[in-house]
């Protein structure tokens, strides 16, 4: 027989018992049950602040995903509304929570698919809408009654969109307040983002805030908008510019809605703050935490909300711009990791990117492994089995204080040029995105900054084959049903419902309800957006200094 012979620390038996009676003891009971070695999980750990206790750094709640997963949707739109309902369908069977609706670019744009600008563009990148029948297609036979939340990317035309859904939720018979309609409605981040920009920047302001202040009075359970960062920072932005820029944007929509007399508190829970996790895991998980931990001060010691109701939500997207069109199989490890940092981090809701975005729209493959990212990451990682995962590593929280630090030296630059509106105007923060982005590609350039398959480690590979393609003859179809739906309706009534909307807007009177009835009478998505633009103008091109 093989024994272990006595050593100074004694035998191998004592040293084993005296090291397991000096860990700590495991936790009375468990609430989630245990991690895949059995071992038994408290809610949280540490001791220096609490989940769910303000100024919520570590989490809007004091259990966190232990009660309630995130809502997950993916991105989904192509081709003609009936298109998309089929791909929300698959989506839908397969988990998804949450509907997230891709408009077309003349959508975005405020034109109906039959506007000359609109040739060639119609149902590229999303579904067109150019009245309330096309969201009514979308919709059918959905099982709504399992969606936790629907949005989609209105900006510009925000005011549009929220009069469509709130009519097509009516015909369709399903109370408004029953479900989440979370609007983007954030026009002032096109102009230095992604450019679907129609009106000035302060007529879309308005009528931004117009949204806010109807459904705030109407149906407060409405989510009516999202101060975006995600787009500064596809566009070129460093993470800690992303959140700067995003909050300049909400307060200006706060300290308008204020001024109208909307009470701030009322509508701060259902308030997103929508960002970007990129791959750097550790800082994107500190950006989200630093970013709640700065909207609940300000919110409270800023716009009076009670520190009960003054956490702001996060919806959180894995970043697109971090996904490369060179190998792109190795998206599907960037899209993981950037899951992983938006479930550290806390978001409320989750959308993931497909690893052939770099490429054109989403298969419905790529799509359906996007959304298996998320639930992977929910029932197999361990990630949402404690709050805050995070709390306490001493790098996350150097990372949380100096991220908010630097955010708040952004908003104060912003604040002293005016304001966002006076810093967009100026060029000040489209100079700020252009210089980062310029930064960041001569680093992928020069190989300092690393990108596998790109600026280290390239191979020469097959070029990839599998590229969706919207069908040319969707757009034919398309614009036939605007034309038939054009022809059935009540012309005069259209008429006097956009002179009213005209009057409304020339007027300075909250538009949402002649937008509403404009929406109910068939008047389509070009024709509403003419009168507005007939009193506010439009605007043409933005300015960038170089």
């Amino acid at each position: 027989m093989i024994g272990v012979a006595p050593t100074a620390a004694g035998s191998l038996p004592e040293l084993l018992r005296r090291w397991a009676t000096a860990l700590p003891a495991p936790p009375a009971g468990t609430t989630r049950g245990s991690s895949s070695a059995q071992i038994p999980l408290e809610p949280w750990y540490g001791e220096d602040e609490t989940p769910g206790a303000y100024p919520y750094t570590r989490g809007r709640s004091a259990r966190g995903y232990l009660d309630e997963l995130w809502v997950m949707g993916m991105y989904s739109g192509y081709g003609t509304p009936s298109e998309t309902n089929a791909r929300f369908r698959r989506l839908l069977d397969a988990g998804q929570t949450g509907l997230s609706i891709a408009l077309d670019l003349p959508t975005q744009m405020g034109l109906d698919s039959d506007d000359p600008l609109a040739d060639g563009e119609v149902g590229k990148v999303g579904t067109p809408l150019d009245t309330v029948d096309d969201l009514l297609a979308l919709l059918d036979g959905l099982p709504l009654e399992r969606v936790r939340q629907m949005r989609t990317t209105a900006n510009a035309i925000g005011p549009v969109f929220a009069a469509f859904a709130l009519v097509a939720l009516e015909e369709l018979g399903v109370d408004p307040a029953s479900i989440r309609v979370m609007l983007q409605n954030d026009p002032l981040k096109e102009f230095t983002a992604r450019g679907t920009f129609i009106f000035p920047p302060r007529a879309s302001l308005l009528l931004a805030v117009d949204v806010v202040e109807h459904f705030a009075a109407t149906v407060p359970h409405w989510e009516p908008i999202e101060f975006c960062g995600y787009h500064i920072r596809d566009a070129g932005s460093t993470a800690v510019q992303e959140v700067a820029i995003a909050t300049a944007n909400g307060m200006a929509y706060l300290d308008e809605a204020r001024r109208r007399g909307v009470d701030v508190s009322a509508i701060a829970p259902s308030l997103f703050l929508f960002l970007s996790t990129g791959v750097d895991v550790f800082e994107e998980a500190a950006k989200l935490r630093s970013a709640r931990r700065l909207w609940a001060r300000l919110l409270h010691e800023w716009y009076d909300v009670p520190i009960e109701r003054a956490a702001i939500n996060l919806f959180v997207y894995t970043l697109g711009g971090a996904l490369t069109a060179q190998e792109p199989m190795n998206n599907v490890v960037r899209v993981a990791y950037e899951t992983l940092a938006a479930v550290l981090g806390g978001a409320q809701t989750l959308a993931t990117s497909s690893y052939d975005e770099a490429l054109g729209l989403p298969t419905a493959a790529a799509a359906h492994l996007a959304l298996r990212t998320q639930q992977i990451a929910a029932h197999e990682s361990g990630a949402a089995n404690v709050v805050d995962p995070l709390g306490g590593s001493h790098y996350v929280e150097e990372l949380t204080d100096r991220i908010e630090a630097e955010v708040v030296a952004i908003v104060l630059e912003i604040a002293e040029a005016g304001g966002a509106v006076a810093a967009l105007e100026s060029g000040l923060l489209a100079q700020m995105i252009s210089d980062s982005a310029y930064r960041f590609q001569c680093e992928v350039e020069s190989g300092e900054r690393k990108i596998v398959g790109v600026s280290v480690h390239p191979v020469e590979a097959e070029p990839y084959a599998e590229v969706f393609k919207v069908p040319v003859e969707l757009q034919a179809q398309q614009r036939a049903s605007l034309a038939a739906r054009r022809a059935a309706r009540d012309s005069d009534a259209v008429q006097r419902a956009l002179a009213e909307v005209a009057r409304a807007v020339g007027e300075g009177r909250n538009c949402m309800p002649a937008v509403i009835d404009a929406a109910r009478s068939r008047a389509s998505l070009g024709e509403i957006t003419a009168s507005i633009g007939s009193v506010v103008g439009f605007h043409r091109s933005s300015q960038v200094r170089l």
